[in-house]
């Protein structure tokens, strides 16, 4: 996926012009800017500026509803979001957006900030963006991580007519305590970011993912050290006061709250809570994913914001319970261990969850019933196949019934039963394919 360049700093409303951010600086792709915010009649001084980065290229991306991505605390938009996005901007105009002193948006000022303000700074850009697609104060979706899905339950409950539906990831309504945040601010006062990558690297990642990700984790922590102290320490004052649990009714648009299993700084409570709290919630927890699931599990978060905001079916999943394992023993009873093992190694992405559910459903649910053995269901299975022309299947299951205790000659009379019910034709290719099996079954008896 390209990363068209495009970053925008708030400014109020603004000129129409592609390939700048509002203060009418052009930038190119990873290049560093100024930024000049405009101050709203009325805004608060201390209302940061926010840079967001379009993720999306230029192709009809105006006619795609925009999403808009929130980052974690001491990362990047493009480094948390870039490989999620990818999944994303077919059906969405993607925009992430940076914190103060992080990624693109080079702007810290002076005063602090609440939630509600850095809410209302991410709001000032977007309206820049939104008026560049001619829907100025327009409508838009939202997907935020750690404080970003703060600052989202910040945005639906003060833009609720705005925010039509939100995923919120390993965040919380309250999230830590103020001893918490006042000591992280302590310890880069003192030591800048850069003290925070050590403990960061334990904090953020599920079990492994370092390992199998080194790349990845490297390029969020390099992301950690390279942000402005101030930047991050206005951060960690907003989130020590921010808390919105007794608030959580009054959200109506509907809600994905997605937690972590391995999440230490959010744990799935957290989430719950909100999932319960707000008037459509759902909660999914990711198995193994830490605190930057969007990074840790870029297809995954995808497809859930997918299924969320735009109602994409979940694809069917199938677990290896008992009646799987059963069936998956009866399968090779039957079939013989190097066919399954064959059949399971062939196994794409568009086959295995069938092949799943072959195993589940018929071999574990049917094949294993008590009620007939495994010669009747042989010869009613033969009968079938015939019936409905499924040669392959047919040949497969010929070995079968062999294994079964079926004789040569009871399959042949079954072949000759068939021709009276199934018709001549079908029993003739079913004999042709059957004399092939039995041959090549006992010529191998035989050696």
């Amino acid at each position: 996926m390209r990363l068209d360049g495009h970053t925008f700093t708030g400014s109020g409303r603004a000129a129409e012009a592609d390939n700048r951010h509002y203060s009418f600086t052009t930038v190119r792709p990873g290049s560093t800017f100024p930024s000049h915010p405009v101050q709203q009649p009325g805004e608060p001084l201390s209302v940061p500026t926010i840079t967001a980065v379009r993720l999306t290229g230029a192709a009809n991306r105006a006619e795609l509803p925009l999403l808009v991505l929130g980052p974690s605390l001491g990362t990047s938009a493009s480094t948390l979001w870039t490989e999620c996005a990818a999944g994303l901007t077919d059906v969405f105009d993607v925009v992430a957006w940076d914190l103060p002193g992080h990624g693109y948006n080079h702007s810290v000022g002076e005063e602090s900030f609440t939630m509600a303000e850095l809410a209302q700074g991410v709001l000032r850009v977007l309206d820049a963006i939104l008026e560049q697609r001619d829907q100025y104060n327009g409508p838009f979706v939202y997907a935020g991580d750690s404080v970003g899905g703060a600052v989202g339950l910040q945005l639906l409950l003060d833009q609720p007519r705005r925010v039509r539906a939100a995923v919120l990831l390993c965040t919380g309504a309250k999230i830590g305590d103020p001893a918490l945040w006042g000591g992280r601010v302590g310890q880069v006062s003192i030591s800048g970011t850069s003290v925070m990558v050590s403990g960061s690297a334990e904090r953020w990642f599920g079990p492994g993912f370092l390992d199998r990700s080194p790349a990845t984790g490297s390029a969020l922590l390099h992301a950690l050290q390279d942000t402005d102290d101030r930047g991050y320490i206005q951060v960690c004052e907003a989130l020590a006061e921010f808390d919105v649990r007794d608030r959580l009714a009054e959200i109506t648009a509907p809600v994905l709250a997605v937690a972590g299993s391995a999440d230490g700084v959010t744990p799935t409570d957290g989430l719950r809570g909100i999932a319960e709290g707000v008037k459509h919630g759902r909660l999914v927890e990711l198995e193994g994913v830490g605190h930057l699931a969007p990074a840790e599990a870029p297809a995954e978060v995808a497809r859930l914001i997918r299924q969320h905001i735009l109602g994409e079916a979940e694809p069917e999943t199938f677990t290896t319970g008992p009646a799987y394992d059963a069936g998956m023993a009866v399968q090779r009873e039957v079939l013989g261990e190097a066919y399954v093992d064959r059949a399971t190694a062939e196994a794409g992405d568009l086959t295995r969850e069938f092949q799943e559910f072959v195993t589940e459903y018929a071999w574990g649910g049917i094949w294993t019933r008590p009620g007939l053995d495994r010669r009747s269901r042989s010869l009613i299975t033969l009968t079938a196949l015939i019936a409905r022309g499924h040669h392959e299947e047919f040949a497969v299951q010929v070995r079968a019934a062999r294994t079964n205790g079926l004789t040569n000659d009871e399959i042949k009379e079954l072949i000759l039963q068939s021709a009276v019910y199934c018709g001549v034709p079908e029993a003739d290719t079913a004999f042709r394919i059957a004399q092939g099996v039995l041959d090549e079954l006992d010529a191998g008896r035989e050696s």
